[in-house]
């Protein structure tokens, strides 16, 4: 038996951000996952925005921000023209680079044992958990960060709900020019009409790659994705007209992969002993580009407010740990998340007369902003990287 304060269940970024934080703060932590080096997933593949300040809360900003490629500039495109470039604080990273990254800032004193939890025991004071090893791990407190794993919540009688099913679908896969290179440091394509169903095109500088993230909205038996697999060239052009005319010629390179994205909730969470964290608590659509946000939220709330709190005083009931669930950043955040899925959702796949002068009225909202942006920034300018250190790291 091995005792420890907080065990967390889910090595991806979730868990190994908790990790490095808890760690960071001396509080005794074991980290179980049965990868000793996360593989590569087609997750988050970048960052910006309110995510990096949610990070730097974290204190693992600087070097995280080291193994990415900032794109500095981004080309925005509707209805095929090209109607603003802007300073963009976009990070471009792999997932697996994101996660083994923040892992490699967990201290020595915070224990990754490479198994799975498959039994887990709760009560008001310690919570016992059994690994697939052998082994057992008594805490006062379980992180569960283990993502879309329901077999281990199902035990515990906490049951995912499903409140749209399949409502994106992300493809990602990597470009290049076949001729003179892009011309655009990165670039995102909005759809001229809600028949493509799709919300955006974004391409992304990630090394010396540019990486594509296409989302869309369609079923999974959808016979449009084995023609994207057989074509995705013409695919895309024949979705996009006006691509052709920002990217010249180009190519898919390497394998393109599909994930389908279900918005699920949680019931039955709040017990003691236990606190869901990240996609194990509610995930997130990948099109809206929330779930880094979520994730760096619960994190930090939960490592800077309530864990240090809760550990300062005996006991682990769920009088603690509804604090957590209740906290208004959070709550906050939550709704925030869902509300631009579906609101994304909506505003590209519609027909209605309201939606469709949704749509015209951020074509011209944007083609003004670009306008004034060209005026008052005559010369191109880059974004400065704020690590300091070059524009594209190391992602091997």
């Amino acid at each position: 038996m091995q005792y420890t304060d907080v065990a967390i269940v889910g090595g991806g970024l979730a868990g190994s951000t908790v990790a490095a934080m808890l760690g960071r703060a001396g509080i005794p932590a074991v980290v179980i996952d049965p990868h000793p080096v996360y593989p590569p997933e087609l997750r988050c593949e970048k960052i910006g925005g309110e995510q990096l300040d949610l990070l730097r809360k974290t204190g693992l900003a600087e070097p995280t921000l080291r193994a990415t490629s900032l794109d500095g500039e981004v080309w925005e495109a509707r209805f095929g023209y090209v109607v603003a470039k802007r300073p963009s604080d976009q990070h471009g990273i792999m997932y697996d680079t994101l996660v083994n990254t923040v892992r490699a800032q967990i201290p020595p004193g915070v224990k990754i044992v490479v198994a799975k939890a498959v039994a887990v025991r709760s009560s008001d004071e310690r919570q016992k958990i059994e690994l697939s090893n052998g082994e057992e791990i008594s805490a006062r407190l379980v992180v569960l960060a283990n993502g879309l794993n329901i077999g281990l919540r199902h035990t515990l009688g906490i049951q995912r709900r499903i409140v749209s099913r399949c409502h994106s679908i992300t493809l990602g896969f990597d470009v290049a020019p076949t001729g003179a290179a892009f011309a655009f440091p990165a670039l995102t394509y909005w759809p001229k009409r809600a028949s493509a169903r799709m919300a955006y095109l974004t391409l992304f500088p990630i090394g010396d790659k540019m990486r594509a993230n296409l989302m869309v909205y369609r079923e999974m038996t959808d016979p449009w994705f084995q023609q994207f697999k057989r074509a995705p060239e013409e695919t895309m052009c024949a979705m996009m007209p006006g691509l052709a005319r920002m990217t010249g010629g180009f190519r898919v390179v390497g394998p393109v992969k599909i994930r389908p994205a279900d918005l699920c909730v949680t019931d039955g969470h709040l017990q003691p002993g236990i606190v869901l964290i990240g996609d194990a608590f509610a995930t997130s659509c990948p099109a809206a580009g929330t779930g880094a946000t979520k994730v760096f939220t619960d994190a930090g709330r939960l490592c800077n407010v309530y864990i240090p709190a809760w550990l300062s005083t005996n006991g682990m009931d769920t009088a603690k740990i509804s604090q957590f669930y209740d906290d208004p950043e959070k709550v906050d955040c939550e709704a925030r998340c869902l509300a631009k899925a579906y609101h994304l959702r909506a505003l590209s796949t519609e027909f209605g007369l309201s939606w469709r002068a949704r749509r015209w009225g951020r074509f011209i909202i944007r083609a003004i902003q670009g306008m004034r942006h060209l005026i008052w920034r005559p010369a191109p300018q880059r974004v400065a990287n704020p690590t300091g250190q070059p524009q594209h790291g190391n992602l091997a």
